[in-house]
């Protein structure tokens, strides 16, 4: 997750330094940007060295000045494309302005019109500017346009006065943040476990069984538990996916390894969510040289250990365990079957003949079970969207008092 902090030109401004650390305590990545006014209250180096990364204050620096290039004048369009949330606290009465009126004369405004991201201001300033007719008018334009307004609170000012105007608390503007990212903590109490991506079971030094898995459903569903607040461990087979930041990582190639690992994170697990493709069969020998097609007739197969039918027989009373069943025929019939055998709490299944399901693509089409008969299908989404809506079920399970 990506940020950008404008930080506008006011006695509030260092305030915003608490709100970077608040939001990366949840594993945002943020990207200040200062106006002119700004830096006249707190300097960039603040910024820069607890972001970790340079702060832009300018549309184009001094040193692109000096050599212009495509890169420092294309900027503002990749910052812009680049994050999920732009958060302009404090926003001053100007900055409102300029932002209602549609001006991008530096690089915040410009960043306003540049992205498609939601926006969130945070405003900051004297009473008397505050409840003037024209700054609630701008405010109410902003409303119309979609952009979050965080109001500020009442109190005592740095201009002597007393009234609404000073900066709402770091973390109520950091409340709104994370309500727009989709952070919530409503499963800040769990232990996660998740399984991804597929196994390959080795038959000679450069062969193996496997399948198509790319990770991509169980890696959305390691980032949105962590983006509610779980501890998050993540038991990853093979991919090219980078997992989230802050989760718990050990990978695993084949199924005895991930049964293995899974086990032995099973105690301290809350919820386990298995949706790691596990190859349902190996040879039965792994050779340690290559196998000539001349020698070769037949491959004898056995079973891999079913990594669900143990977790059923440890299970805790108060674990929460969660299936996937991708099936290409009879796929209800299937799911439900499994839901009953593994006695899961909830099953996800999917048709993976189906365009835009299914394996190496960023979206899905899956329908969940229950224990008590209902099922509830979900059109076509991101995977991200799926995890979130599989998690939402998870919630309202806890809330029923299940596991």
């Amino acid at each position: 997750m990506r940020v950008a902090l404008g930080v506008a030109g006011g006695i509030a401004a260092y305030k915003a330094a608490e709100l970077l650390r608040a939001l990366q305590e949840r594993g945002v990545e943020v990207q200040v940007i200062m106006t002119r006014g700004a830096r006249e209250f707190i300097t960039p180096l603040t910024f820069a060295a607890l972001s970790g990364r340079k702060v832009i204050t300018e549309v184009f620096s001094e040193a692109s000045a000096a050599e212009p290039n495509v890169e420092s004048a294309i900027e503002h369009i990749a910052v812009a494309q680049s994050i999920e949330a732009l958060v302009i606290a404090p926003a001053t009465v100007d900055v409102l302005a300029r932002i209602a009126h549609g001006r991008a004369d530096d690089f915040l405004t410009t960043l306003v019109l540049a992205t498609k991201a939601p926006v969130i201001v945070a405003p900051a300033m004297n009473v008397n500017m505050w409840e003037n007719a024209v700054t609630q008018e701008n405010l109410e334009v902003l409303r119309r346009r979609g952009v979050k307004v965080v109001e500020p609170d009442a109190g005592y000012l740095a201009c002597g006065m007393t009234g609404p105007g000073r900066l709402a608390a770091v973390e109520t503007i950091a409340a709104a943040v994370f309500e727009t990212l989709g952070l919530r903590d409503d499963l800040k109490e769990e232990t996660v476990l998740v399984t991804a991506g597929r196994t390959e079971e080795p038959l000679d030094a450069v062969r193996y069984l496997s399948n198509r898995s790319s990770g991509k459903m169980g890696y959305a569903l390691a980032e949105a538990s962590q983006r509610r607040g779980a501890r998050v461990i993540l038991v990853s087979g093979p991919t090219h996916l980078d997992p989230p930041e802050g989760v718990v990582l050990e990978g695993a190639r084949t199924a005895e390894q991930m049964a293995a690992a899974v086990l032995r994170y099973l105690e301290q697990s809350s919820l386990v969510i298995m949706a790691a493709a596990v190859a349902d069969f190996r040879p039965a020998q792994a050779h340690a040289h290559k196998i000539k097609k001349e020698a070769v007739s037949a491959i004898p197969l056995e079973r891999t250990r079913d990594i669900l039918a143990e977790i059923a027989e440890r299970r805790r009373s108060d674990q929460l365990v969660v299936g996937f069943a991708a099936e290409t025929d009879h796929v209800l019939e299937n799911a439900a079957a499994k839901l009953r055998a593994k006695r899961l709490d909830l099953v996800v299944a999917n048709d993976v003949t189906q365009d835009g399901a299914g394996f190496d693509v960023d979206t899905n089409i899956v329908t969940l079970l229950f224990p008590d008969g209902r099922q509830h299908s979900l059109e076509k989404m991101s995977k991200l969207d799926v995890a979130q809506r599989i998690l939402d079920e998870v919630v309202e399970l806890r809330r029923k008092g299940k596991g």
